[in-house]
């Protein structure tokens, strides 16, 4: 469902990475790794955010570079700090992700949002919510359509102690059916999530 061969990604002088290569099907793996060592750009190189110097990305079969919009579709992204534009609500976002997967709002996902605790929160725009809030609105955003894969920088950043138990929960069930890929320094959530957990060592072969 995720994979991507030969990701090397510079700046100036400076090498982030460089040969890297994954293969993995359905379940959740948590990138495990120190502070500055080149985790959140790896994850926005694999969302389609950041360019990558070589290599290429395949999400659920689509190739990130010749298939851009069907990969896309298939990817749920959820970033450190989630900021849409600033004054789109909640409420729009979710509306606004559905339509581009070709379905909609379901039960499903607005019984997520309500145990997340957005259902007061789903008319607010972005600019008006809390850093924790704003992550939970693109964290729901998992369950609309059939995507294949999702990518979380540091997913647990933000939320609560029944968030966090209610993101076990969905990373648990999604890990079933997808590829679950994030970053995590909490071993305490990795652990619940029954997540296998790597580091840049086991990517570059």
């Amino acid at each position: 469902m995720l994979r991507f061969d030969n990701l090397s990604k510079r700046y100036g002088e400076r090498v982030i990475f460089q040969g890297l290569h994954y293969d993995n099907q359905a379940g959740c793996v948590a990138l495990n790794d120190e502070s500055g060592s080149g985790k959140s750009t790896l994850l926005g190189v694999l969302s389609g955010t950041i360019e990558a110097d070589s290599g290429n990305v395949w999400i659920g079969g689509h190739a990130l570079v010749s298939a851009p919009l069907a990969a896309q579709t298939a990817l749920t992204y959820v970033p450190e700090d989630c900021m849409t534009y600033p004054d789109q609500t909640g409420r729009a976002y979710l509306h606004d992700v559905a339509a581009a997967r070709n379905t909609t709002v379901d039960t499903a996902a607005l019984d997520l949002a309500n145990r997340f605790g957005l259902t007061p929160h789903l008319d607010k725009r972005f600019e008006q919510m809390s850093f924790g809030t704003r992550k939970k609105i693109f964290l729901t955003a998992s369950v609309l359509g059939e995507t294949s894969v999702l990518i979380a920088d540091e997913p647990v950043g933000g939320l609560d102690a029944s968030a966090r138990a209610v993101l076990v929960e969905l990373f648990t069930m999604l890990g079933k059916t997808r590829t679950v890929f994030f970053s995590s320094y909490d071993t305490i959530f990795t652990e619940a999530c029954q997540t296998a957990r790597i580091q840049f060592s086991d990517l570059a072969v």
